[in-house]
């Protein structure tokens, strides 16, 4: 390998980073906590991973960079919007990092490049029409449409914030019942636990006590899966995805997840073609090699 290119997914506490090959195979990677100033994340930070990425590469030279990060971002601008989870608004972040670095640089939305990763080598690979939606902390999702990406200047992709229960808690978006506050892996890990009493962090241990028979488990899980179902049914109505792949945290429950979400979505499809319903193949790795297919078109 020659040429490669340097993949940088910019979370709030934490950013991975990667070196990624032409056929977007995954040389080296690294972990790194977040650093910010006055309260941002500091842009410097990300310069600085792609020198350490230059160093890594040896021999090879690193021809573009790409940069994947949460919030609203316009990637035909190279612009985050509102990253208000990194403290970003307005800031014109591709330009930055390719003024510092010396490099071309393209900039994406976490999830829509984790979806573009899913539909080129991933659970999606070679559908037209497909769907990708990791459920962590938030609720996102990238659409494929006729072999096209949605993007909307950013802004397409927010399902969880579709309202799935009008009377329902407010979110953190200020709207009430929106999908984050019944299927969010921190919802159903602090709603398991106010309701049983258990001080349980993680949706994939409310997933076991689900499989155990818990009660409390099966009855936040079952809301869960009727929210996931209700936005799902929008989604299939308005877009008609082949494939829906689910990915983020609460997909490490496999079946426990699956297997009930596809049957409450058969049941509620009409006319709308039904979707095959998976989980996301590539794990973390998802946003650097998203980010390096990016990457590898602004180099080209």
């Amino acid at each position: 390998m020659d040429r490669l290119v340097a993949a940088i997914d910019v979370g709030g506490t934490s950013i991975k980073s990667a070196l990624v090959a032409e056929d977007l195979h995954v040389v080296h990677t690294l972990r790194t906590p977040t650093r910010r100033v006055d309260g941002a994340v500091d842009v410097g930070q990300i310069v600085e991973l792609i020198d350490q990425l230059r160093a890594e590469a040896g021999d090879a030279t690193v021809v573009g960079a790409g940069v994947a990060a949460p919030g609203i971002i316009d990637e035909r601008l190279g612009v985050a919007r509102a990253a208000v989870n990194l403290g970003w608004r307005d800031l014109p972040l591709r330009q930055q990092v390719a003024d510092a670095a010396g490099l071309p640089v393209a900039l994406g939305h976490d999830v829509r490049t984790g979806g573009l990763a899913e539909f080129t080598v991933g659970a999606a690979t070679g559908v037209r029409n497909g769907m990708f939606m990791p459920i962590g902390t938030g609720i996102a999702a990238a659409f494929l449409v006729d072999g096209h990406r949605l993007d909307a200047d950013g802004y397409a992709g927010e399902i969880g914030h579709i309202v799935v229960d009008p009377g329902g808690a407010v979110c953190g978006c200020g709207t009430r019942g929106c999908l984050e506050t019944v299927a969010s892996a921190a919802f159903i890990a602090r709603r398991y636990a106010e309701r049983s009493g258990k001080p349980v962090t993680r949706a994939v241990d409310v997933a076991a006590a689900v499989v155990a028979g818990d009660p409390d488990a099966v009855s936040v899980w079952e809301r869960a899966i009727d929210g996931l179902a209700a936005a799902l049914t929008t989604a299939v109505t308005l877009l008609a995805p082949e494939v829906i792949a689910i990915g983020g945290g609460l997909s490490e429950s496999g079946d426990t997840l699956l297997a009930p979400l596809r049957a409450s979505l058969v049941g509620r499809m009409a006319f709308q073609r039904m979707p095959t319903l998976v989980r996301a193949a590539l794990g973390d790795n998802a946003g650097c090699i998203g980010a390096g297919i990016l990457a590898w078109r602004a180099a080209s």
